[in-house]
């Protein structure tokens, strides 16, 4: 399960040590220690990643198909979880150690900067080949991110992006050995802790507000 701990002014959260899927056990762990952080008033930054093979793999489609009365509210608590993330009022670094699928690649973007381990680990958008459209709100975020061009090849290709690869699509901001993927992030968020959360959380929050009005939208 999801794991915090706190270095000084620097939050590390851990999404654990298996595919990390968004299961509701797993959203109540996770946004009971963004709970935490946000709780805290003095500027901060938040690190996360993961331990082992995979960053996420994203929607838990095992409990979705248990609980398939369920699909259209669990959806849109994951599209909450994205949002909340996109909002923070702290800067926000990923170290994507592992394979970053579906919901998990869309993690990575609603993080201000993504490293990637560049040796091995896929980033990918599969939802064309495995016929589960983007919602509004999901698309609005990748846009966000992405030139068009970028955005077209992840949204519509499913393409497999390696971490060279995606780091010249501009899907991550930089590629680091296995050893160093978390270094390399927690480096970059310890240099951009100082902001005042009140002003950065205002400045995300208009920054994005397109992006999460989509994400609030109702499901079709």
């Amino acid at each position: 399960m999801p794991e915090l701990r706190r270095d000084d002014s620097l939050w590390i959260l851990d999404f654990g040590s298996d595919e990390n899927r968004f299961s509701p056990d797993w959203l109540d762990a996770v946004n009971g220690h963004l709970d935490e952080l946000e709780a805290a008033t003095e500027p901060g930054a938040l690190v996360t990643t993961a331990t082992g093979k995979f960053f996420s793999n994203g929607l838990d489609l095992d409990w979705v198909q248990a609980h398939p009365d369920q699909f259209f509210p669990y959806v849109k608590r994951v599209e909450e979880f994205l949002s909340r993330v996109l909002t923070l009022p702290v800067p926000t670094v990923c170290a994507i150690n592992g394979h970053a699928f579906g919901g998990g690649a869309l993690i990575a973007f609603s993080h201000d900067y993504r490293i990637m381990r560049g040796d091995r680990g896929f980033f990918c958008l599969p939802e064309a080949d495995i016929r589960i459209p983007f919602s509004v709100g999901m698309s609005a975020l990748v846009q966000s991110k992405l030139t068009p061009r970028s955005a077209i090849d992840a949204m519509t290709t499913a393409r497999r992006y390696g971490g060279a690869e995606a780091l010249s699509a501009g899907i991550v901001d930089a590629v680091a050995s296995e050893e160093e993927v978390l270094p390399t992030a927690i480096e970059l968020a310890r240099s951009l802790v100082g902001k005042d959360r009140g002003t950065l959380g205002t400045i995300k929050q208009r920054m994005f507000a397109s992006v999460t009005a989509a994400l609030a939208e109702p499901l079709a």
